[in-house]
């Protein structure tokens, strides 16, 4: 069983900054990539930002230049810097892992951080 466990998220007024970090437990895994995705009232979830296992990163076009988006691969860890912030950006916000087997992938997933951008 692997856990991704979302944290950081709160209330931030435009302008602002707030640091997210996602925590992975359960038995010894890596994942080729990890990400963050973000589901607003009443939209479908997108994404944000990637990471691969050997640095490569994608961004979500209205984030470039204000998020930032790393991982420690030692310890599964993804963290999202996010600068910047527009009310827009308010939603909820997911972790996602994918491990690698011998014959596809498998996803797993945060319970979701609330982010609020808000005066």
């Amino acid at each position: 069983h692997v856990q991704l466990v979302e944290s950081g998220g709160g209330l931030v007024q435009p302008g602002g900054s707030l640091r997210l970090s996602c925590a992975a437990s359960g038995s010894a895994f890596s994942f080729v990539a990890m990400g963050w995705y973000r589901q607003a009232p009443g939209k479908q979830r997108e994404l944000v930002a990637t990471i691969t296992s050997g640095g490569g990163t994608n961004y979500e076009d209205s984030v470039k230049g204000r998020f930032a988006i790393s991982r420690d691969n030692a310890k599964n860890t993804a963290y999202l810097q996010m600068n910047s912030l527009k009310p827009e950006d308010t939603a909820v916000y997911f972790c996602n892992g994918r491990i690698s087997y011998a014959l596809g992938y498998k996803d797993y997933w945060g319970q979701g951080t609330q982010v609020t951008v808000s005066s």
